[in-house]
């Protein structure tokens, strides 16, 4: 019997509770978590913005060491240190094809499967592939990816969703180039690592934006060289503060409608707009046909920083063992499994950047 994080139905509190984990089938792997992030996707998850099978052990974002292998597993072995892939790609898909692989069809089809079982006997499923927010976990094998040398095993949670999110939000999706200006919305932890993304990419401005007064400390120890405070004014804000033409891009790592509007209403003409928040279904965005065509501006949407974890995460293992990205920095707070509804309640109030559960 372990401890975890268990999702009883869309809407309901989680409950920390005790569950009967099965030893790796073939192709699987055991893992004993380290620590968690405790993502906006897992709350998004908890109220139903995102779908799946219920109920269900949350945690997408998450490291630890290998406690055991099933038949045919041969890319790890016990004792590594591992980072969870909660969307692994199955090489085949369309999207795959085409070398999309952060798109693939069939990422989320472990969802459905049953992960473990619950004290009283139900079948549980693991929330987004992984379930980390467990003492242990067993994933399929796809699943995980070998620590990078030189990272951390606690802090190489955060590579799993944030890091990744953010980085390739930047590198991949708005394709950053040097001395362009940036702004990001929302500082949470996908926008503290898209503000430390922006720096390395060389971006000169780089205004970070937010609703909470008290995350601009943590916004320019990310990067932000200006910080500005979320109103009815924050576009014309950011022109001001750049020649008053708006930015070259802008990342949006909120999720709401009037965000992604403004973040649009801040770039230049011809300017770029990324969209890395995850919005429910109510949330609508409308534009005009005239304001389309006269500002030239792109719009774009971004899963998963549009990345490729195994080719990624070495590059940004390079970064952090150089000094230029600092996993420390995103965490505001380090809790326990009790701690998990907690930080969604911080997440809901804008508090905070990444809450990190350590076992």
């Amino acid at each position: 019997m372990i401890r975890a994080a268990v999702l009883p139905a869309v809407g309901a509190p989680l409950e920390i509770t005790g569950i009967e984990l099965p030893e790796p089938g073939p192709g699987q792997v055991r893992i004993r978590l380290a620590a968690a992030g405790v993502c906006h996707s897992d709350l998004s998850l908890s109220n139903g913005t995102m779908r799946v099978p219920v109920p269900a052990v949350l945690g997408h974002e998450g490291a630890g060491t290998v406690v055991s292998v099933g038949e045919g597993v041969t890319h790890v072995a016990p004792g590594d240190g591992v980072v969870l892939n909660w969307a692994p790609s199955c090489g085949a898909c369309h999207p795959c094809s085409l070398g999309e692989v952060w798109l693939c069809v069939n990422a989320l089809n472990g969802a459905a499967n049953v992960h473990a079982r619950a004290a009283d006997g139900r079948a549980l499923h693991p929330g987004l592939n992984v379930a980390a927010f467990a003492e242990e976990t067993v994933v399929a094998a796809p699943c995980v990816l070998p620590v990078p040398e030189g990272v951390p095993l606690t802090d190489a949670a955060l590579l799993g969703c944030a890091v990744l999110t953010g980085w390739g939000a930047v590198h991949h999706a708005a394709r950053v180039r040097q001395g362009e200006t940036v702004a990001v919305f929302g500082v949470g932890g996908v926008g503290l690592a898209t503000l430390q993304a922006a720096r390395i990419a060389g971006a000169s401005t780089i205004v970070a934006v937010d609703v909470s007064p008290e995350k601009e400390e943590l916004a320019r120890a990310a990067g932000a060289t200006e910080y500005v405070v979320a109103s009815e004014t924050t576009a014309r804000e950011i022109r001001k503060l750049t020649g008053g033409h708006g930015v070259d891009v802008a990342v949006e790592c909120v999720g709401r409608a009037v965000t992604i509007r403004t973040a649009w209403e801040s770039t230049r003409r011809g300017g770029r707009t990324t969209v890395v928040g995850i919005g429910g279904k109510d949330q609508q965005v409308t534009f005009n046909a005239l304001e389309i065509f006269h500002w030239g501006r792109t719009l774009t949407g971004c899963v998963y920083g549009n990345s490729d974890p195994a080719v990624d995460l070495p590059v940004i293992a390079g970064h952090i063992r150089d000094g230029r990205f600092d996993l420390g920095a995103l965490v505001t707070e380090r809790i326990t499994l009790d701690g998990i509804p907690g930080a969604f309640d911080a997440m809901l109030a804008g508090k905070g950047g990444r809450a990190l559960v350590v076992f």
